[in-house]
């Protein structure tokens, strides 16, 4: 056998206990997983103990099943170049640079306001989902609505997202900031650091 053949041995013997342990840290069943993946039970109790091998009609389900990165389940090798390459979007005038690749739960944006004089009244949109931003740079006009407030560098703010909002440079300059997003209205649960 080959190293490479030996490399793809190792990482599919691991799949296994990692599928297990996903499944047993969710709480789930094996007849809960099947349900979600259209996966018999004995296939994936198969998979799960090593007598059954990974496939990606087998792998694809089970990672959405579980939210996780096909990478996670196999335990991918790095491939050595440890670059990110980020595609901006471009919406509502606005850059956002996804941080976070993970499909689903929290996402995690860098986003870009450009220095442009914002209108007298903003246009407040509403959508499902929780927001945390942090501002890094600039000055942010967030309308909350009724509230009016600008945020300057080191400071964040939290919202329901079904609430009227708009935001937007409080002084014509560029802003950057960060926004953690979670669709099904997570909220960001910050500890303080105990020294």
């Amino acid at each position: 056998m080959d190293a490479m053949s030996e490399e793809i041995e190792g990482v599919l013997d691991v799949v296994g206990p990692r599928l297990r342990a996903l499944r047993r840290q969710r709480g789930s069943t094996l007849a809960e997983v099947a349900a979600k993946t259209g996966i018999s039970e004995s296939t994936l109790s198969r998979l799960e103990s090593g007598r059954r091998r990974a496939n990606l009609e087998l792998l694809l389900p089970l990672a959405r099943a579980y939210d996780v990165p096909l990478d996670d389940l196999v335990g991918a090798p790095h491939t050595g170049d440890p670059r990110i390459h980020l595609h901006p979007i471009r919406r509502y005038g606005m850059t956002f640079i996804p941080l976070s690749r993970r499909p689903g739960g929290v996402q995690a944006y860098k986003m870009i306001i450009p220095g442009r004089k914002a209108p007298a009244v903003p246009s407040l949109k509403t959508h499902s989902g929780y927001e945390w931003l942090y501002v890094l740079n600039g000055r942010l006009r967030l309308v909350l609505g009724e509230r009016d407030l600008v945020l300057g560098p080191g400071e964040a703010a939290e919202f329901d997202t079904t609430l009227p909002h708009w935001l937007g440079t409080a002084d014509g300059r560029v802003v950057e900031l960060l926004i953690l997003f979670g669709t099904q209205g997570e909220r960001v649960h910050v500890q303080p650091r105990r020294d």
